[in-house]
């Protein structure tokens, strides 16, 4: 009898470790998905700049270049323009997409479709530089909360699960 409530003690120890690992990891995946989008930025903009292709081959490339769910934004943008406007596609698929951007993270990547697909390369270009600047603020922002608060939801959930096993004890 006493082995099987060890047992159960140590499973509530481990679940709620691993619950906390899972709320700190959100902050590390927000900051590499910020870090991505910058970098699929980057090559839109200097595809757009240099090719002139039709931003829906460019954001298939970029979907098939991109990591995760970055490029399910890009190929999910892709898919939406058989149907809708480039601007109207972008804000649906950054929308839809299942990622850990915070809403204000959204909000400034919706900025990007104001113009897209609506005037010439430089004016989309300067939109395109526009969105870097607000994402490298989102970035900054991101870094630090992930610095703040990776380790102490990881602490955390340990924590409470020893709190939980000493009560039960």
């Amino acid at each position: 009898m006493q082995i099987i409530k060890y047992f159960m003690l140590f499973i509530i120890l481990v679940a709620c470790s691993l619950i906390g690992r899972y709320l700190s990891k959100k902050y590390v995946m927000r900051v590499k998905e910020l870090e991505e989008m910058r970098n699929a930025l980057n090559m839109f903009q200097s595809k757009i700049k240099f090719t002139y292709e039709p931003i829906p081959e460019i954001f298939g490339e970029i979907a098939q270049s991109a990591y995760g769910t970055v490029g399910q934004v890009f190929h999910l943008a892709k898919e939406k323009m058989k149907t809708n406007t480039a601007n109207m596609a972008w804000e649906e698929a950054i929308e839809e997409s299942q990622n850990n951007l915070t809403n204000e993270d959204k909000y400034v990547l919706k900025t990007l479709s104001k113009l897209l697909g609506q005037t010439d390369v430089e004016g989309q270009s300067s939109q395109i530089e526009m969105t870097q600047k607000f994402l490298e603020t989102q970035l900054k922002e991101a870094q630090e909360q992930k610095e703040k608060n990776e380790k102490l939801y990881s602490k955390l959930g340990t924590t409470i699960g020893l709190v939980i096993v000493i009560i039960l004890c």
